[in-house]
């Protein structure tokens, strides 16, 4: 009997929207909590077309952030006063200043104003190659919205005061929409009446049921499958209850919070082609996984190594598996993550990345190409953190203050292998900070250091904290770190493992970091023209047969 995970995340649900204009926008969110902002896009080639509708019958202002404030921002400002357009390129540097910028990028294609709203069309460049600007990519895009019931004067834009606001955007691959038969059936995993506990981080676990099928269904939607793949039901390889688990981040420790969220599955007896299954890919969740504080920048690898891929691959599926979308993870340290493919020692097309992680908005992002893996290949998870604001050791954990480095992989057809994941060597990173013995056998956790005397009978994690980090220890320990063997874990459904379990491999010799190819730039003739309260809620939801197992965030 095989069981299956599906881990779900709350997102974007943009639908296509067509303007007065006539031109048709194929994504669409609202952008603040009055449903005062709505914003329109879709992609021209290489520009990416916006429509901003907004309640207001003064200047409306849209731009992008790479912290989601007005620091080092690239704005754009348009309105429609005394019956004639406008639409202004303005940038602003590190000290917030707002000013015109020489190059302008952004085109403006329609724009009208009646005695409520102001809607403006405009596109831009993904990439105008102008320092004032920002490059659209695939990565999360923290876009910046304001507006003001007064049009933009000789002396520019007038302050917007508490009319601003921020939001998380995957502009060039959203959550895709689907229509559904208003027919089709569904069942619903939801909380009842759960009261969230006023502290930081809890993880809060329901069992349900799922509802007995006398043949074969597949989930279609949760998250959107493509239309050749389904996630089975019914069958005797399927599962017979579900684990709920949510995680509440209770940051400002509110009280009084009540939750009745969850989800729903939709699911059809027309059954699509493939199986889907998901992997865990990356570092395996452990104290083991340390990052120094006061560093702008450092690295962490996880490995789904080639043994393990060759082994499960080999035995179930010799002709390789399809990925066609991947969500990665990490916490509130992280800035970016990259899914690496190799096969054979050379580098494929990069699985999926992000370059701007933002631990708040976290999705799946679907393939633009299905990508196979082959037995043999192997994967690399690798992440980008900053503690540069913390004075103690980041270590990996289930809060939001500790860490991971995680991809999740949905694929067909479906395998036994749950989760290919690795950690480093703990005891070659004790010895960076000079520790010489621990204490054995290992009867406590944290375990006890033995020697040397500066760091006798403190546990290896009292130990890296009391170690004088410098930002010149924490780029030597990361290049140590990143070279050190690793122990591989290569999981089954029923959380047996295969044979390879608990090996230990030697990282791949690969560059690091992956190196992006350059923007070549050249020159245009035509570019002169969270809830109510603070909560954040990460939904994962693990499927189960026979036995109890979580593969969570």
């Amino acid at each position: 009997m095989r069981g299956w995970g599906l881990l779900l995340l709350w997102g974007l649900l943009p639908g296509a929207a067509a303007g007065p204009s006539g031109r048709t926008f194929p994504h669409r969110t609202l952008l603040d909590s009055e449903g005062k902002y709505w914003l329109g896009w879709g992609r021209r080639g290489g520009r990416l077309a916006f429509r901003l509708e907004v309640r207001t019958a003064g200047y409306v202002g849209f731009g992008f952030s790479p912290t989601g404030a007005m620091a080092a921002a690239d704005i754009v400002v348009g309105g429609v006063a005394h019956g004639r357009p406008y639409l202004q390129d303005y940038f602003t540097n590190a000290n917030r200043e707002l000013k015109k910028d020489v190059q302008q990028d952004y085109h403006l294609e329609y724009a009208m104003e009646n005695s409520t709203h102001t809607i403006i069309e405009f596109t831009r460049e993904l990439h105008t190659c102008d320092t004032n600007d920002k490059s659209i990519t695939d990565s999360t895009v923290r876009v910046i919205w304001a507006y003001h019931h007064e049009d933009v004067g000789e002396a520019g834009p007038k302050y917007h005061d508490s009319n601003r606001g921020t939001k998380s955007l995957r502009l060039l691959n959203p959550e895709k929409a689907s229509v559904l038969s208003a027919a089709l059936p569904y069942f619903d995993l939801v909380n009842q009446d759960v009261p969230i506990p006023n502290k930081d981080t809890t993880y809060w676990c329901q069992m349900f049921k799922i509802p007995v099928f006398q043949e074969k269904h597949h989930v279609i939607k949760g998250f959107s499958y493509p239309p050749h793949v389904g996630l089975s039901l019914g069958t005797p390889l399927d599962p017979h209850y579900v684990l709920l688990e949510v995680h509440y981040d209770n940051p400002t420790y509110e009280e009084g919070l009540i939750d009745n969220s969850g989800l729903r599955l939709f699911h059809t007896t027309d059954i699509r082609t493939h199986d889907a299954g998901v992997i865990e890919a990356g570092l395996w969740v452990s104290l083991f996984h340390t990052i120094p504080p006061g560093m702008p920048e450092f690295r962490s690898e996880g490995h789904c190594a080639l043994e393990c891929l060759e082994e499960a691959l080999e035995a179930e599926k010799p002709s390789g598996i399809h990925v066609f979308a991947v969500l990665l993870h990490a916490h509130l340290a992280g800035r970016g993550i990259r899914l690496r493919h190799f096969r054979k020692g050379k580098e494929m097309k990069l699985l999926a990345y992000d370059d701007d992680f933002d631990f708040n908005f976290q999705e799946f992002q679907y393939l633009k190409e299905e990508q196979t893996i082959l037995p043999g290949d192997n994967l690399i998870t690798e992440c980008r953190y900053n503690t540069k604001d913390r004075a103690e050791m980041t270590w990996g954990g289930l809060s939001t203050r500790s860490e991971m480095c995680l991809s999740y992989l949905l694929y067909y057809p479906r395998i036994n292998l749950t989760r290919c994941a690795s950690i480093p060597d703990i005891m070659e990173q004790l010895q960076f900070i000079g520790v010489k013995e621990i204490y054995r056998p290992v009867t406590t956790w944290p375990f006890i250091i033995k020697s040397p005397k500066q760091y006798k009978n403190l546990s290896f994690m009292d130990a890296m904290n009391k170690f004088k980090w410098t930002k010149k220890e924490g780029l030597s320990f990361n290049k140590l770190v990143l070279s050190l063997p690793v122990n591989v874990r290569c999981s089954k459904t029923d959380n047996a493992e295969w044979s390879i379990q608990g090996m230990t491999a030697l990282p791949p010799d690969i560059e690091r970091p992956y190196k992006t190819e350059p923007l070549v730039c050249r020159t245009s003739s035509s570019s002169s023209l969270h809830r109510a309260f603070s909560l954040q809620l990460l939904v994962c939801l693990t499927l189960l047969c026979g036995m109890l197992s979580t593969n969570c965030l």
